[in-house]
């Protein structure tokens, strides 16, 4: 495992996109799962575990009568997976956990609750191609066959049609869909699905699901086996204001994330929040070697703090936040 702690923006980046860069294609395409979380040590731990008591004992009864009390149109199909992928995106306790393919979501994530701006955040990255190379043969057999790197939920349903037979298939014992491979029979395994685009929310949050074989085992514990498989980017509380307002100008907002008045709502609140940073100090700017014609600025800091985002208006009052523009006072 590598636990890397940024000091810049700069650096998060570098880090954020690194190993991204695919020769063969000529592209940069990440293989990793992003998930930002507002404190760095908080546990991957899924809501059904949140639970508590015999939660491996209710997520089959929590299923079932979420599909039975939810509209007939809530989802499509009657994939198992589809249900599920459902559940997990209106707050039901499952063994989903949500990632994302955007590392900037994830960022979005880890800096969206100004509570936790005095703690250290946390972004992790977990490599899902080479997470999907210790899977059963009979997952595997289906990424050879569709050439893809992660599952969809109609690619999951070959391979095992309910949770049962999926768990089944870390022990091998899937009758007819293939026995587990050597190195990955008997023990447990992670998926990452791209869920089904149910509404906007999923789509602009560039979605991806992870699952383990097993509703008790829990991922940051497998992944502690598997170190080579992630790594953990940390983020300084002194750094978050700065991650928040670059990610605000950028458009990467709730207002876009979760469409509809609710993410509106959510983003002016937290948009309109006072700060409680101090106004950083600027140093001055020198004139580089060999530069011709240029004088050094400097520009004296702020007497005091400001207390207030609503302050730091322009005297145009208007701030440009990329395509999302800063909201009129009225």
């Amino acid at each position: 495992m590598k636990q890397i702690r940024v000091t810049s923006w700069n650096q998060l980046n570098d880090e954020l996109y690194a190993e991204a860069w695919k020769e063969p294609l000529g592209r940069f395409r990440s293989n990793f799962a992003f998930r930002g979380m507002g404190r760095s040590t908080e546990a991957l731990t899924t809501t059904l575990c949140r639970l508590g008591g015999q939660y491996p004992r209710s997520e089959g009864h929590l299923l079932r009568n979420f599909r039975k009390y939810a509209h007939k149109s809530a989802t499509l199909g009657d994939s198992v997976w589809n249900w599920l992928a459902l559940a997990q995106h209106h707050g039901l306790p499952t063994r989903l956990l949500d990632w994302t393919f955007s590392p900037f979501v994830a960022l979005h994530f880890a800096t969206q609750n100004l509570e936790r701006f005095d703690e250290d955040g946390i972004v992790w990255c977990v490599d899902y191609v080479k997470a999907h190379k210790l899977l059963p043969r009979a997952l595997t057999r289906v990424l050879r066959d569709e050439q893809a790197d992660v599952f969809t939920t109609e690619m999951l349903e070959r391979a095992a049609s309910t949770l049962t037979e999926f768990d089944r298939l870390a022990r091998g014992r899937v009758r007819g869909r293939g026995r587990g491979r050597s190195g990955s029979a008997g023990g447990a395994f992670a998926i990452f699905i791209d869920p089904p685009s149910l509404d906007d929310r999923i789509v602009n949050q560039f979605a991806m699901l992870s699952m383990m074989s097993s509703p008790t085992v829990q991922l940051d514990d497998w992944l502690a086996r598997h170190p080579s498989l992630y790594r953990r980017i940390i983020i300084p509380a002194e750094l978050k204001w700065e991650i928040r307002d670059r990610l605000d100008q950028a458009n990467i907002t709730e207002r876009v994330l979760f469409p509809g008045l609710d993410g509106l709502s959510r983003w002016l609140k937290r948009y309109y929040s006072p700060s409680t940073r101090a106004a950083p100090s600027r140093a001055a700017k020198r004139p580089r070697a060999g530069d011709d014609d240029h004088e050094a600025e400097v520009e004296e800091a702020p007497s005091e703090a400001l207390t207030s985002r609503r302050d730091e208006g322009r005297s145009n009052g208007a701030r440009a936040a990329g395509a999302a523009r800063r909201p009129t006072r009225t």
